[in-house]
């Protein structure tokens, strides 16, 4: 079973960016959908990017035009790139892959994103 590292994480000042990566323990080449979640205290965890092995990509409204996902299949890494955090998007960030969306069978640990104003 492939195992998942996330790390970027971090302090950012409202505004800021930050750049969150995601590195398996084996290639990502055959593995169909990639997805980032989050999950803030007191909340559940929600859906925040995906992109398939075809590097189709979708995102949560909430995020869109500041949230970009890829992957680097040479790396074994998938990204989520992150502009303009808001006081609204400070949670745990975990990425997940599975065969397709909702049948995820490895998560990572997660990393801690906290924005400051």
């Amino acid at each position: 079973q492939v195992q998942l590292v996330e790390s970027g994480g971090g302090l950012v000042q409202d505004g800021g960016s930050l750049r969150l990566s995601c590195t398996a323990s084996r290639s990502i080449v055959s593995i169909n959908f990639v997805s980032w979640h989050r999950q803030a205290p007191g909340k559940q965890r929600e859906l925040v990017a995906t992109i398939t092995r075809a590097d189709n990509t979708n995102y949560a409204d909430s995020v869109k035009g500041r949230f970009t996902i890829s992957r680097d299949n040479a790396k074994n890494t998938v990204y989520l790139q992150m502009n303009n955090l808001k006081l609204e998007d400070p949670a745990v960030y975990y990425c997940a892959v599975g065969p397709w969306r909702g049948a995820y069978t490895a998560w990572g640990q997660g990393t801690q994103v906290t924005v400051s104003s």
